[in-house]
């Protein structure tokens, strides 16, 4: 029998998703206390790798038992009592005995907060942003993306990823109403690791005026990861909506 467990988590306390030896991760903090909870060691598989401080207001993993649960929700009660504050578990349901996490879902989305004005709720939630970016131009050449197909120049160097190829269908910077803040709304097939940072770092440059929209372009096509721009801080990223 396969389940879904449908969660989110703050980023900060973790060393990202993925188990690593001494290191504290959010995958294992899971299968630790399902472990505790079943009785019997338990692996799952998330649909995503998220990295150190990464949040995700929706992560969606796997796992897998001998027979049905008796009662899916008093197993999320006993997994939310174990895992701390920074985990929440939602809901936990039966799916198909081959439907994958990670490699059924059609499409992710990612956010990243950013935000000019000073706030003492938000800092660690948020990158503290330099007034006076161009979001016009962000946004011009954010588009760009929409077009491109390999994504090596916004790639982490020496990872296992077989191909660097993604389909972009949404990156755009919105305003947040009220606020001075922007969040910048990705969506994609699939992305590579430290794609979204190293994209909006690459955007903040033209926004800062230090690049050109076409200067972007010729980062792309470069294929270097050198040309891009820096990778941001990852607590003001977050892994907003998987969908299958």
């Amino acid at each position: 029998m396969r389940y879904f467990m449908r969660l989110a988590y703050r980023g900060a306390p973790f060393h990202g998703w993925q188990s690593q030896p001494g290191e504290v991760t959010v995958q294992e903090t899971l299968e630790k206390a399902l472990s505790t909870v079943l009785r019997r060691e338990m692996k799952i598989v998330g649909a995503g790798r998220t990295d150190t401080s990464v949040n995700a207001r929706m992560m969606i993993a796997h796992f897998d038992v001998d027979s049905p649960l008796e009662d899916p929700q008093k197993l999320v009660r006993a997994i939310n009592s174990l895992v701390g504050k920074d985990i929440a578990v939602y809901e936990i349901y039966e799916v198909e005995p081959d439907k994958h996490a990670r490699f059924d879902a059609t499409s992710r989305t990612y956010h990243y907060y950013a935000m000019s004005e000073k706030s003492p709720f938000f800092h660690q939630l948020c990158w503290k942003a330099p007034a006076g970016l161009d979001y016009d131009k962000m946004n011009e050449a954010a588009q760009l993306l929409l077009t491109t197909h390999d994504f090596t120049s916004f790639a982490k160097l020496h990872t296992d990823a077989k191909t660097n190829i993604c389909k972009v269908t949404h990156a755009c910077w919105h305003q947040i109403p009220g606020t001075d803040g922007w969040v910048f709304v990705i969506t994609a097939d699939r992305f590579l690791r430290n794609m979204v940072r190293a994209v909006v770092g690459t955007l903040v440059e033209v926004g800062r005026g230090k690049m050109s929209v076409e200067e972007f372009q010729a980062v792309i096509d470069r294929r270097d990861r050198c040309a891009a721009g820096t990778s941001m801080p990852g607590h003001a990223l977050y892994l907003w909506e998987v969908t299958y």
